[in-house]
């Protein structure tokens, strides 16, 4: 049975180092982003700045990845753009989960992080009437231990 998430919420990514970021599920998105300033090529890593305000242990953080691929992301006006795309871990529900992810600047947007249809499809159903369904059942669980 698919889990129930709502349309925003806090999730992890361990391999990053960042914790309790906000999301945004995005059921009209192919691919998951998440935002990030700079982004560079160097000595065969690749570097970017991980860009969120509300985070300022985060903000500008510089997170390195040795395995990345470049992928084409059409985007809502229909545009194509180039982008690099990494693997990495997502935990929502206490549970990780593998995603790929777009580095994108998305400092126009409020969430530094999309949840697209690849990542949600089959694994959850989206309920636009809810928010933070993962971060509250993290809250309760931490209060009972």
């Amino acid at each position: 049975m698919k889990q129930t998430i709502g349309r925003i919420d806090k999730a992890d990514f361990p391999l990053l180092e960042l914790y309790q970021i906000a999301v945004k599920t995005d059921t009209g998105a192919y691919t998951s982003s998440i935002h990030c300033k700079n982004v560079k090529e160097e000595n065969g890593v690749l570097k970017c700045n991980f860009l969120d305000e509300e985070h300022p242990d985060y903000d500008g953080k510089e997170i390195i990845f040795k395995n990345y691929e470049t992928t084409r992301v059409k985007s809502s006006n229909g545009s194509v753009q180039t982008r690099y795309k990494i693997k990495t871990t997502i935990t929502l529900f206490n549970k990780n989960h593998d995603i790929f992810l777009t580095l994108s600047d998305r400092e126009e947007m409020k969430f530094p992080v999309l949840l697209g249809r690849t990542f949600l499809n089959k694994r959850f159903v989206v309920d636009t009437s809810l928010t933070n369904l993962s971060f509250k059942q993290q809250q309760q669980q931490r209060n009972e231990h």
